[in-house]
């Protein structure tokens, strides 16, 4: 700790009211209650609005139903690899045994939300040596842009490194067997939760041992480098892990760029408001400076190593890595929540008590109504888009497509980028954005189906470039782009209201809903008369 003094508050009301501070008792009731409180708009929307989440939520339901749905299995394959993601993949189809697909993805996120809290505050409590309150404060960070993307794997990832560094820092003065022992089974754990789950723990593994160096500087160095070292062992156990799996392949699927730098920091916080986003910041700083000032806040010095350690990797890591998007933007999220474990917050009297968890309830609040009052509004379309599903044969293949291909980057729109997913739940098709990317998931196309989908996981074709591959394709165009009008249905994402047929020959409109048109692609003369 920076100081060993008690806190000292000049108040003489305080000094008058002082009583023990929050017992772990205390802390635990808190814990489970505000975890309770934030998951409500994950409880009250089966469906979030979340990129990516609905994507996986399919793949979840092919693992779990594949051997008794003879038409996802005439599409789908499940080949089980060594794949550093997962996460849900091991986890959500189990529930799925007791529970509905959406419900089981329900569970799975609030257990990813009490894995977090729960992980800064036992990495607190190795760090300061008592149960503090300081990493409560942190509720408000779980809904983040990460969060919004749908990166489920890397942020269940992130509880299980703050626990990781926990326990390392718990055993890191016993017996080496033991520490070696227990780290090098947390690093095959992180491993298969996700890599950049992996770097998180790194990142804290690293900042402590800095940490430890310097303060021991009076040692002989020898002794010292060779335990500094020695400390990096057990991720070697990556190496063999890394060279198993098919992920390897994409080592050279990589890319830097410095402009979404700031954007990065950004996305600790930011969700769909830049004014709730500031209004959260400020009353966190403004606090937390409060505190230091009245000396009821103390900071563990790993802190400022953290901050070093983590800058100097956020800013040195590519933007895409192993064909991963937003490698560096994930590391902003990772490291705030290990900073806030690192406060040790001193409750014992009364107006700080009270003043903490008025504090907590508002940022908590403020966080929940912004979510919330975005995901009601956004869940219309939502609404909209699974009653559209609904026109679709069971066991069809659906194609998706942008109006516009400059779409889909506003946090707004992420509910709607891989929407189409949900015909995959819903009605066993073929949807062509599924993520079945060699080496990143274990769901595969059959491989009589590989020409009908997109196996890089890139942005759909605009109409306008379907309309091309249909009647001039180029060469180096993608098979499934020149395969479109062999599929059943189109999914045309972002349109304007009421916006026209792209293409009348082909296309007959099915539904017309916010933001999107389904239609039936024609195959026949007769169909063609029969749309006219």
């Amino acid at each position: 700790m920076l100081s060993p003094d008690k806190p000292v508050i000049t108040s003489s009301f305080l000094t008058r009211h002082r009583t023990p501070g929050l017992s772990p008792a205390n802390i635990a009731v808190l814990f489970a209650a505000l975890t309770l409180l934030i998951s409500i708009p994950i409880w009250t929307h089966p469906l979030p609005p979340l990129s990516d989440y609905v994507n996986h939520l399919a793949r979840m339901h092919v693992i779990a139903t594949l051997p008794k749905n003879p038409q996802l299995a005439g599409f789908y394959e499940i080949d089980w690899q060594v794949i550093p993601n997962l996460t849900m993949d091991l986890i959500v189809p189990l529930l799925a045994r007791f529970m509905n697909i959406y419900l089981a993805g329900q569970v799975f996120m609030v257990l990813m939300f009490a894995l977090i809290i729960s992980g800064a505050l036992a990495l607190n409590r190795a760090l300061v040596g008592r149960w503090s309150a300081m990493p409560l404060f942190a509720f408000p960070l779980l809904y983040n842009y990460v969060f919004l993307v749908g990166l489920m794997n890397y942020i269940f990832g992130i509880g299980v490194a703050l626990w990781a560094l926990a326990g390392w820092i718990a055993v890191r003065e016993r017996l080496w067997p033991i520490r070696l022992t227990l780290a090098t089974a947390c690093v095959v754990v992180l491993f298969f939760c996700h890599l950049s789950s992996l770097g998180i723990y790194g990142i804290g593994v690293l900042s402590y041992e800095i940490l430890r160096l310097w303060e021991r500087r009076q040692q002989p160095w020898p002794a010292r480098i060779v335990d500094f070292v020695v400390s990096g062992l057990p991720f070697l156990i990556a190496a063999p892990l890394l060279y198993a799996s098919p992920t390897l392949d994409l080592i050279s699927r990589i890319s830097w760029d410095q402009r979404g730098k700031i954007d990065g920091l950004m996305y600790a916080i930011a969700d769909y408001s830049d004014i709730v986003a500031f209004a959260i910041v400020t009353a966190t700083v403004a606090g937390i400076v409060w505190a230091v000032r009245r000396r009821v806040l103390r900071f563990h010095p790993l802190v400022f190593v953290l901050l070093v350690v983590g800058g100097a990797v956020y800013f040195a890591l590519p933007r895409m890595m192993f064909d991963t998007y937003m490698t560096d933007q994930r590391v902003p999220i990772g490291v705030a929540f290990m900073l806030f474990a690192c406060g040790d917050l001193e409750l014992r009297h009364r107006l700080v008590r009270r003043a903490f968890l008025v504090a907590l309830i508002v940022l908590i609040a403020g966080r929940l109504i912004e979510i919330d009052l975005n995901w009601s509004q956004l869940s219309d379309s939502t609404g909209q888009f699974r009653t559209s599903v609904r026109r679709i044969a069971r066991g069809s293949k659906v194609f998706v497509a942008y109006a516009d291909r400059t779409f889909g980057e506003d946090v707004r729109d992420l509910g709607l980028v891989h929407a189409a997913s949900i015909a995959t739940i819903e009605r066993s098709a073929l949807v062509t954005t599924a993520f079945t990317v060699t080496g990143k998931q274990v769901l595969q196309v059959r491989q009589e189906f590989r020409d009908f989908v997109d196996l890089q996981d890139g942005t759909p074709p605009s109409t306008a470039q379907l309309i091309v591959a249909a009647e001039h394709p180029q060469p180096g165009m993608p098979v499934f782009w020149r395969n479109w009008t062999k599929f059943d249905y189109l999914y045309v994402l972002f349109t304007e209201d009421e916006a026209a047929n792209p293409d009348p020959s082909r296309l007959r409109l099915v539904a017309d809903g916010d933001r999107f048109q389904l239609y039936r692609i024609l195959k026949t003369p007769q169909d063609v008369t029969k749309s006219n």
